[in-house]
């Protein structure tokens, strides 16, 4: 809709209907000492469209842009080529404009499009059963604790150290107000995951364990070690998945006995976007089913007997009664699902495949070029695309100094745990498809000049 300004003549007639003299006489209530005498100091004055755009263009131009330097930056957000069909596709009108369907059966694209998405990450992921989609990777991961906690009436969670840190916080924030005890660590810098203290820390009071995969530091633990474990003491493993293009190349976590899995859809169809909007996955084994958050959209036949969708369970607050709502923040993100499900469909089963081979490809090439620049030891034995490496001095200062010489040459650990001193040294390296051979020897030479 187009914004049309009013003119003095039709605030004039305003404001004589509403019986008052002026503008100011509105805001009459508001106490003296809470109103503004004249405009807020240090913001400019007005200026036309184009001086405007002319200051936001300088204003871009101080940023580095992914695509136009050595791009290594990953830590729950990655960059992948998207095909640019996926954009044209979902600025269709029928799908830029769709909203939950409250009528659900008569929106058949929407609910086509939602069943096709939950196959795809069902089989993603190796779960029996996926919703249709969540708010992103963090608040699928505290469903996926409060979940727990309704099938095994325990409220006892055992989180991982390898377990992304924003995705802590985020069940740390939400555990304020259930009640529910976490047991959370600071990841560990062997070559491996630390799984023998993780399974330590399970008791008869543990309601769910959770398990990265890969980890922050791009390690790919034991699932099926962990899910034994788990379950030997009656809890559920939830394993989560940051980087959902790793399951092109490695077993998924529902083969090898995760109950839940949940995790981040980002990296496929939906880009860098700032810090969102991003995408909750979230799937499950059947026999949970009713417990799972959000809406599970399901197949049937029509009157004529023709195939047709339904919105089969629907447990959030804006379905049904608040009290019976199985979570209140499941909001289902579907433009970017939709955005997911085109770019699964494009790659097909083989292409995502051949997309983590040469992600994985990539990282082995960058790992072994920089454990070759002095002072950079490699920490990972295992890894997809994401590995860590650890620095003679602060990663974070390192990083800048790149950044500087327009490398981005990858996340400080300090930045996601700013509190831990002992892991300030530690640098995390992402590769993908995109990554390049003149990337790569670009990163080995800026960072050596850098810690020379």
């Amino acid at each position: 809709m187009r914004y049309l300004p009013l003119s003095e003549h039709d605030r004039g007639e305003m404001l004589a209907a509403v019986g008052v003299p002026d503008v100011g006489a509105l805001f009459v209530d508001v106490p003296e000492a809470a109103r503004l005498s004249g405009p807020i100091a240090g913001l400019p004055g007005h200026a036309s469209e184009m001086a405007v755009e002319r200051h936001m263009a300088r204003l871009s131009a101080q940023s580095l842009t992914a695509g136009e330097v050595p791009f290594f930056l990953g830590a729950g957000a990655y960059r992948h080529h998207v095909p640019a069909s996926v954009d044209h596709l979902i600025q269709r009108g029928e799908f830029l404009t769709a909203y939950t369907p409250y009528q659900p059966e008569i929106a058949q694209g929407t609910l086509q499009v939602l069943f096709e998405f939950q196959t795809q990450v069902a089989r993603l992921f190796g779960t029996d059963v996926a919703n249709a989609s969540l708010y992103d990777g963090s608040t699928a991961c505290w469903e996926a604790i409060a979940m727990a906690g309704r099938i095994t009436r325990r409220n006892r969670a055992v989180l991982s150290g390898g377990l992304h840190p924003h995705y802590v916080g985020t069940a740390q924030t939400m555990a304020r107000f259930t009640g529910d005890r976490l047991v959370t660590a600071l990841p560990t810098l062997g070559a491996h995951a630390d799984e023998d203290a993780l399974i330590a820390a399970i008791d008869g009071e543990t309601s769910c364990v959770l398990v990265q995969y890969p980890d922050v530091l791009g390690r790919v633990p034991d699932l099926a070690r962990v899910a034994a474990a788990a379950q030997a003491k009656g809890a559920l493993l939830v394993a989560v998945v940051t980087e959902p293009v790793a399951l092109g190349l490695i077993e998924s976590p529902g083969a090898l006995g995760a109950d839940i899995v949940v995790g981040e859809g980002q990296s496929l169809g939906v880009g860098l976007q700032f810090g969102g909007p991003y995408l909750g996955l979230f799937g499950c084994r059947e026999k949970y089913v009713r417990q799972m958050p959000g809406r599970l959209c399901g197949e049937t036949v029509d009157a004529d007997g023709q195939r047709s969708f339904v919105l089969t369970l629907s447990t959030r607050e804006q379905h049904i009664r608040r009290e019976k709502a199985t979570s209140n923040i499941c909001t289902n993100s579907g433009l970017c699902a939709l955005a997911f499900s085109i770019h699964m469909s494009l790659l097909g089963g083989e292409g995502l495949a051949r997309m983590a081979r040469a992600s994985h490809l990539r990282a082995v090439q960058t790992a072994q070029a920089l454990a070759r620049v002095p002072g950079v030891a490699l920490v990972n034995e295992t890894y997809v695309n994401e590995f860590a490496v650890t620095l003679p001095r602060p990663a974070a200062d390192v990083v800048e100094a790149l950044a500087q010489r327009r490398v981005l040459g990858g996340v400080a650990l300090s930045r996601l745990l700013p509190g831990a001193s002992d892991l300030a040294n530690v640098l995390l390296v992402a590769t993908s498809e995109l990554t390049t051979d003149e990337d790569i020897a670009t990163l080995v030479a800026t960072l050596g000049e850098v810690l020379a």
